[in-house]
């Protein structure tokens, strides 16, 4: 199979369920395909591994890049890394997590704080930005003016944090000292939904707060 495409950016839609706490929810994900017409990343492979396979063409894999252990974004991550013989990257404040998933199969390697992942001449900075789960971070790609934010940030407020492992201030923390420090225009590409830029939130920051959204 030829490669797909050399767009810098690609969003495949996959669709499952979301489980945590005893509860189960359909959910569609994004999942966001980073590189050129050589390589690439897969950011929060979820769902459905054949599809995003498909998306990837013949182009390498370097790295299936996770923004938080949550299985909806997890769970077709150890069939792609297998398919493609790459490695999977999770920061480890959410090994508790991942392992409800993959109890006997460890990430390969470590998301910091301040890591530059590369693919296809396209730079990452890893941001950790706690809140929805421990270890969720954003990945920021200055040159294409994107943050790729998980579920830390949606058009119109802030990840969830009504279950287990999450705190409603840590993600207002992330969200204000970290994202909102990014240029205004920055694209915002969430795990779900509608894509936005941090100047069309920060503004809203402080009525998220008051309301405890």
């Amino acid at each position: 199979m030829a490669a797909t495409s050399s767009i810098p950016v690609e969003r495949v839609v996959t669709s499952g369920v979301f489980r945590l706490d005893g509860g189960e929810w359909e959910v569609d994900n994004n999942v966001w395909i980073v590189g050129d017409e050589r390589n690439a990343i897969v950011i929060d492979a979820a769902h459905d591994h054949e599809t995003i396979a498909r998306a990837l063409g013949d182009r390498e894999l370097m790295a299936v890049v996770c923004t938080h252990g949550h299985n909806d974004h997890i769970n077709a991550a150890v069939d792609l890394a297998t398919l493609t013989d790459s490695p999977i990257l999770l920061h480890p404040d959410d090994t508790e997590l991942w392992q409800q998933v993959y109890p006997e199969r460890e990430p390969d390697a470590p998301l910091l704080h301040g890591e530059r992942l590369q693919a296809g001449g396209v730079e990452l900075k890893v941001l950790h930005t706690p809140g929805h789960a421990p270890g969720a971070v954003c990945l920021h790609a200055p040159e294409l003016g994107v943050v790729f934010v998980g579920d830390t940030l949606f058009q119109g407020g802030p990840g969830a944090t009504g279950r287990s492992y999450s705190d409603f201030p840590t993600i207002i923390e992330s969200i204000r000292d970290t994202l909102f420090t990014l240029p205004s225009e920055t694209v915002v590409h969430p795990g779900h939904g509608g894509s936005t830029t941090i100047g069309d939130e920060a503004p809203h920051l402080q009525e998220w707060i008051e309301r405890g959204y």
